[in-house]
């Protein structure tokens, strides 16, 4: 009687640990590759999955988007300046199998592809298009990084340069051609100012030249405005054609 007691309790040990190692429950966003006798025999999950113990074997497979830190990387721009440049990369599994059997290590394997491919692009940009140009740089990345990771069953889905690091001797001479290229941009501003106002001044004295009397309406115009700022300085203009009669004639007649 103890000894069919002992056998049930055994009989019970290994028909929970059969169920144990053979039951697997996979989460929505996982699959599972299955391997009979070291063979793939194909991708199962979500849900309830049922394995043969120590014939068949599952490797997890996760479908979300994952993130990932580029490690700052030192880039050499066209115009020969020395950046470090850091980015993330987002990218997702679309293919489990190629995931697991093309690649051994398909984390590390598109972490050293978007740090070669990050030095790559932005070797070919000069500095003013890494700061100014960002997103098609992103875009260009991408592009590249989605094609060579498609045989791993890989898809980049986005990458973003976070920062890009300048030498302080950089930042200095950044800021001086900044600062010039508003000083120029100031004088040309002026200029364009000054220029502007000789053709209206230009204009207004040919319509002013074509009415005697409107001269005479600007003047008690201008009279009106100094008595309006309380000013008891009056200035009289005196007109050009007066002082010409006072000049001597040709024939020395006064």
């Amino acid at each position: 009687m103890m000894l069919d007691y002992v056998t049930y309790i055994v009989l019970a040990v290994v028909v929970i640990a059969f169920l144990s190692s053979s039951i697997r429950i996979l989460r929505e966003y996982e699959r599972g590759i299955i391997f009979t006798l070291g063979r793939f025999t194909g991708v199962k999950g979500p849900g309830l999955i049922i394995l043969i113990p120590f014939v068949q074997q599952m490797v997890k497979a996760d479908l979300r988007v994952m993130v990932q830190d580029v490690p700052p990387q030192d880039v050499i721009s066209r115009d020969n300046v020395s950046v470090k440049v850091n980015a993330v990369l987002y990218f997702r599994i679309i293919d489990p199998e190629r995931a697991i059997i093309k690649v051994e290590n398909f984390m590390a394997a598109t972490s050293q592809l978007a740090q070669t491919t990050l030095r790559s692009v932005l070797g070919k940009h000069e500095l003013d298009e890494m700061l100014a140009e960002r997103d098609k740089l992103n875009a260009a990345i991408q592009e590249i990084l989605d094609q060579q990771t498609d045989a791993w069953g890989i898809k980049v889905t986005n990458i973003e340069i976070k920062d890009i690091d300048l030498n302080e001797n950089m930042v200095r001479a950044i800021a001086k051609q900044a600062e010039a290229e508003r000083l120029r941009r100031a004088k040309v501003i002026n200029a364009m100012g000054e220029q502007q106002a000789a053709e209206k001044l230009v204009e207004a004295g040919r319509i002013l030249a074509q009415e005697p009397q409107a001269m005479q309406l600007r003047y008690f115009a201008a009279l009106h405005d100094i008595a309006g700022e309380r000013s008891s300085t009056v200035v009289f203009p005196l007109p050009m054609d007066l002082l010409s009669h006072l000049k001597p004639r040709p024939d020395g007649t006064s």
